[in-house]
């Protein structure tokens, strides 16, 4: 079925990838775009994107706010209703507990990641949201099913005495529209991707481009997704730096890989901070 699949041809995409601050105007340094007519993502740097759904409701994904590209200090923080880690590693926990003080946001994690470094750091228990692979949760009118992922969780480097982080997590984000992204978190390439494409569908899929990763892996997590999904639109990369050292996969290369398996499916290379409108 897989091998059918990547032979089909595969749909041009109805995603309008206009900046939206030709629409909208330029949104306040850190502020969500207002709502429009579709879901808004921008990519912050690293593997922090920002999601504004039609109602208005703000997901943060691994607010890294620190790292090095980042458009935005914390500060500027102001508002988020969900927050979503994918793991217990310092480039994905990021500033999630300080934010999440600010704004009042719950943030999803795995139990263990939760209930001992984010309880640690300050976090009130009923804003957080204890997850495991398998649990299906609906906040704030948006569904967020959680996956697992292949990679590591440990937290030892930044909470002594805190060592584990429970599962690496992936989400698969339903919006008011039943647009489906799906952030793989820090994946390794796994068969378990062909399962998430054939029953869950996405529409989007955010995949990790790492300077230690290899664009063809990623590619072959292209053609997995692709499995019974005829609604895979657009891959979008993370986890890579602005200027990638030398030697680390590009965007390109990704995009290049993409298009030597067969499929059409555009990879974006999304501009740092602008916002993108994705309609179902």
């Amino acid at each position: 079925m897989a091998e059918r699949s990547r032979r089909r041809p595969r749909r041009l995409p109805l995603l309008l990838l206009a900046a939206l601050s030709a629409l909208w105007g330029l949104p306040a340094a850190g502020q969500p775009p207002p709502p429009g007519q579709g879901v808004a993502l921008e990519w912050l740097s690293w593997s922090h994107f920002r999601l504004t759904s039609l109602a208005g409701r703000v997901i943060l994904i691994n607010p890294f706010v620190t790292n090095p590209d980042s458009p935005v200090p914390l500060e500027a923080m102001t508002r988020a209703d969900i927050i979503l880690v994918s793991d217990g590693h310092r480039d994905e926990v990021g500033s999630a507990p300080e934010i999440a003080l600010r704004t009042g946001a719950r943030i999803m994690a795995a139990r263990e990641l939760a209930m001992g470094l984010l309880r640690a750091r300050g976090v009130p228990e009923d804003q957080l949201v204890l997850a495991q692979p398998g649990f299906v949760f609906r906040l704030e009118g948006i569904k967020v099913r959680v996956v697992q992922a292949v990679h590591g969780s440990g937290v030892a480097e930044h909470a002594p005495g805190l060592p584990y982080g429970g599962p690496a997590l992936g989400f698969l984000i339903t919006f008011e529209n039943n647009l489906t992204v799906y952030f793989a978190g820090s994946t390794a390439l796994t068969t378990d991707l062909a399962l998430f494409g054939s029953l869950y569908k996405p529409d989007v899929v955010i995949l990790p481009l790492h300077p230690r990763t290899e664009a063809h892996d990623i590619a072959q997590m292209v053609r997995l997704l692709s499995t019974e999904n005829p609604n895979l639109r657009l891959v979008i990369p993370h986890h890579h730096r602005l200027r990638p050292e030398p030697g680390s996969p590009t965007v390109a290369d990704l995009a290049a890989e993409v298009r030597a398996l067969g499929f059409a499916v555009p990879v974006l290379e999304p501009a740092l901070g602008q916002a993108y409108h994705l309609a179902k």
